[in-house]
């Protein structure tokens, strides 16, 4: 496992159900999630997403689809975030504690057929965090366990 990883992507959805827009930047609000994203509050306040578990996920279905389709907030490059939940991850300045495996839906077969299986096994589907810190957050931000 490596011991540094980088934020690669940031994503915000606008609407439930809605687009997920590629951002340079972001704001973390502690107890709320990414600032003018649609899902706000609750234990589902961030998701994540590792690259390298995505890259297995669509090796292993054999055809290229967006990571953008999974409908994380966050891709994490060289940070494995599969393992237990309640860990501290620090993004930048600010903490996040994962609380726990974001199980693929529905919506990735939309995405291409077979991806919800492909994604299933591993946390290859990500993680769910809270946020600790507000605090701003941007591409090339390092990220590490705490």
């Amino acid at each position: 496992m490596a011991d540094d990883g980088v934020l690669a992507k940031i994503w915000i959805k606008r609407a439930k159900l809605g687009p997920m827009d590629e951002q340079p930047t972001a704001r973390l609000v502690a107890g709320r999630g990414l600032a003018d994203n649609a899902d706000q509050g609750g234990r589902r306040q961030v998701t994540l997403l590792d690259d390298a578990a995505w890259q297995r996920a669509i090796d292993e279905l054999g055809v290229e689809v967006d990571p953008r389709a999974r409908r994380a907030n966050l891709l994490i490059r060289g940070l494995t975030l599969a393992g237990p939940r309640f860990r501290v991850l620090r993004i930048g300045d600010c903490r996040l504690r994962v609380l726990g495996e974001t199980r693929p839906c529905e919506r990735m077969d939309e995405a291409s057929p077979g991806l919800r299986a492909a994604l299933s096994p591993e946390w290859r589907g990500g993680v769910f965090a809270e946020v600790l810190d507000d605090g701003e957050i941007r591409l090339g931000d390092a990220v590490r366990w705490e």
